[in-house]
């Protein structure tokens, strides 16, 4: 038996095993125009094929401005969704439940004319941890601003019920938008924004909730501690994080940094070296929790769900390298797979 083979309820969501393709940046979107191509429909169906439970779509940008890069996907208008639709429709033929992050890169976005964030603090980052080698100087957000921004998080969420997804995730971690409000060493403004770290984040999360079916859970991914030499750690995301669970959020997938360059607590990404933090958030919160970071060995990965760290776990580089990675993980941990007929003859 198997624990991470083992099926899972969330409110109305139903996931078949414990393994979820948390999102990944493909860069691909050729036209720029924010919509799901070809290349988006063999990567993401790929993997539903290879057995992976629940899917996320990679980071999804609320407005044109706020993508990384122009080759992102985004989700600010309608025209946009039929092209959901239809990814969304074939991913789901393989018996894969499939999700979305929506965000803002804030100040990381490397492509808009004049980035904004919380404030316009700029960005350490090295050359070759950007896509284009640079960032520019942001411009801090108004007021109005900041209530415009909520109010496209909310858009974005409801064009995502309409293409049919089956949950929504909320990117507020890796130094993108909403961890940039979140953050002390980032958010040094003055109005109620600023007085109060979690706001924005919390006013995120009730937009979204307020357009959402009441039985969808809503996920929300946090960096539990930051890497910058005078970051936060984990009692300040976990009071966040608390601020969010009582606004909606119904799952936390816990990871950490991305905010700027390393400092002394440069993390030695070591395999399940996230795991801790995920368990502290599923003891502080009492919520399911998605727990990630080269969690690719199988047997670590049924470790962390056997071991009650988290109800879930994220594999991403393991699933870059390995579209089948979940069926090649069941035959390691269970000495028995079924894999689709077509493909009988090469896993079993």
């Amino acid at each position: 038996m198997s624990n991470m083979f083992s099926p899972y309820s969330i409110k109305n969501l139903t996931i078949k095993n414990r393994i979820v393709m948390p999102p990944m940046c493909q860069y691909s979107v050729d036209k720029e125009d924010g919509v799901p191509n070809d290349w988006h429909s063999v990567h993401y169906v790929s993997r539903a094929v290879g057995g992976a439970g629940l899917i996320i779509l990679e980071m999804t940008s609320v407005t044109p401005e706020g993508r990384i890069t122009n080759r992102d996907l985004g989700l600010w208008s309608d025209e946009q969704i039929p092209h959901y639709q239809r990814l969304v429709s074939q991913i789901k033929r393989y018996d894969a439940k499939v999700g979305i992050q929506i965000a803002h890169a804030g100040r990381k976005a490397e492509d808009a004319n004049q980035p904004v964030g919380a404030s316009d603090i700029p960005v350490e980052v090295l050359p070759e941890e950007t896509i284009n080698g640079e960032l520019k100087q942001p411009r801090a957000l108004t007021t109005q601003e900041v209530k415009e921004t909520i109010q496209q998080f909310k858009n974005a969420a409801e064009r995502a019920v309409k293409a049919g997804f089956d949950t929504i995730e909320l990117h507020g971690a890796h130094g993108y938008l909403l961890h940039q409000f979140m953050s002390p060493s980032i958010n040094n403004r003055t109005d109620e924004y600023g007085q109060d770290l979690a706001l924005f984040g919390e006013e995120v999360v009730k937009a979204v909730k307020s357009v959402i079916p009441s039985e969808m859970p809503l996920i929300m991914r946090l960096s539990a501690i930051e890497y910058i030499d005078g970051g936060y750690n984990l009692p300040h995301a976990i009071n966040m994080a608390k601020r969010f669970k009582a606004a909606g959020v119904d799952v936390f997938h816990v990871s950490s940094g991305g905010e700027g360059l390393p400092g002394k607590l440069k993390p030695k990404n070591t395999p399940g070296y996230q795991v801790p933090f995920a368990r502290e958030f599923k003891n502080q919160l009492g919520l399911p929790v998605i727990a990630v970071g080269k969690l690719s060995d199988p047997d670590l990965a049924e470790a962390t769900i056997s071991n009650g760290d988290a109800e879930l776990i994220a594999i991403a580089r393991g699933m870059l390298n390995d579209p089948y990675w979940a069926l090649h993980a069941e035959k390691t941990l269970t000495r028995k797979v079924n894999p689709p007929f077509q493909y009988s003859r090469g896993i079993q």
